[in-house]
């Protein structure tokens, strides 16, 4: 690992482990400066100087196109799902978008039985991808970079993942939309936010789900984390809702050490970001994490445990992935 990625993960504090059902979480806090000021994507949209839409009117499900005619950078998170236009999306990596600038961001699609308008823009839904999706599109993300450098997911997984966690929840969608997920599950995952708030001056968290540690995020500022804990909390919570029941050793500190031990110890490669910055992709033995920097300083830090049979999961080739570009959509989309 990088010297930088190195020392901002030695420079990591660890809270105090906080218990609720089967899910244990650390905040995690850091000494290190803030870095630059910059606006999460719900509070850019609710100044309203920041939009979301289709790159042009047929649209392109791994494209969206971004605009921000503020002064503030605007922070976009990996796994923020965007609602509107014509399908639900995700972010595919983090993104930090200059002020005054548009761009062309890749995400995935997250509600698979929908292509036709619903309204010209996008809104926040609220929501990050849960995390077992989230580690795998990370994971997908990293190989098509290595390969191609694309921030590209496995559409497909995608998919496939947003199905396993409605059939886990007892959910159906009309349209198998991830949010609709969310929605139906809302009251349960309102008693995992209530037992986890937010502390002061708290960066970022440590989740561990029944005894083990399966991923952590953290931010540069504490006011962005604090905006952003809700949704990452509910990430972790719909995987600890729907693991209930099974038995497992009760979650320690000892463990969170370990997986930031790990975590050290990938190995990374180094791409520059669609937006500002550096987008760096860690792999390491039964791990997959990235971070993106902006002028030495992390602004954004994920790393998700991940058992070797996911990673055996099949990658899109690149015919298919270039069969979701503009001019084939509709004749791959609906499955």
């Amino acid at each position: 690992m990088d010297t930088l990625l190195m020392d901002y993960m030695d420079s990591l504090v660890l809270g105090d482990l906080q218990v609720f059902e089967n899910m244990g979480v650390i905040p995690l806090f850091s000494p290190t400066k803030g870095g630059p000021i910059y606006l999460t994507l719900m509070e850019a949209l609710e100044e309203g100087a920041f939009q979301v839409g289709e790159v042009d009117e047929g649209g392109s499900v791994p494209e969206l196109k971004v605009e921000n005619r503020g002064d503030k950078p605007v922070l976009l998170l990996d796994g923020e799902e965007l609602v509107g236009a014509k399908q639900n999306r995700v972010l595919n990596t983090s993104i930090l978008v200059p002020p005054k600038s548009w761009l062309v961001i890749p995400v995935s699609c997250t509600e698979a039985g929908r292509w036709h308008y619903e309204t010209h823009h996008f809104e926040d839904s609220g929501n990050i991808m849960a995390h077992s999706a989230r580690s795998m599109k990370a994971y997908a993300v990293a190989e098509n970079l290595e390969a191609y450098t694309e921030f590209r997911s496995d559409q497909g997984r995608v998919w496939e993942e947003i199905d396993r966690l409605a059939k886990r929840a007892g959910v159906h969608s009309p349209t198998r939309a991830m949010r609709d997920v969310f929605q139906a599950r809302g009251k349960e995952l309102q008693e995992y936010l209530e037992a986890f708030p937010c502390q002061r001056g708290q960066r970022g968290l440590l989740v561990l789900i029944n005894g083990k540690a399966v991923g952590m995020d953290v931010l540069s500022r504490a006011p962005a984390y604090r905006v952003l804990h809700p949704k990452l909390l509910k990430s972790y919570a719909m995987e600890a809702f729907l693991s209930q029941g099974k038995k497992a050793p009760k979650p320690t500190a000892g463990k969170a050490r370990g997986f930031l031990s790990r975590a050290s110890n990938c190995e990374e490669r180094r791409y520059r970001s669609v937006g500002l910055g550096w987008d760096y992709r860690f792999l390491g033995k039964g791990m997959v994490g990235s971070a993106l920097v902006y002028r030495k300083v992390v602004v954004h830090a994920a790393f998700f445990e991940m058992a070797q049979a996911e990673r055996t999961g099949r990658i899109a080739d690149m015919a298919t992935r270039r069969g979701f570009r503009r001019g084939t959509v509709e004749r791959n989309f609906i499955l």
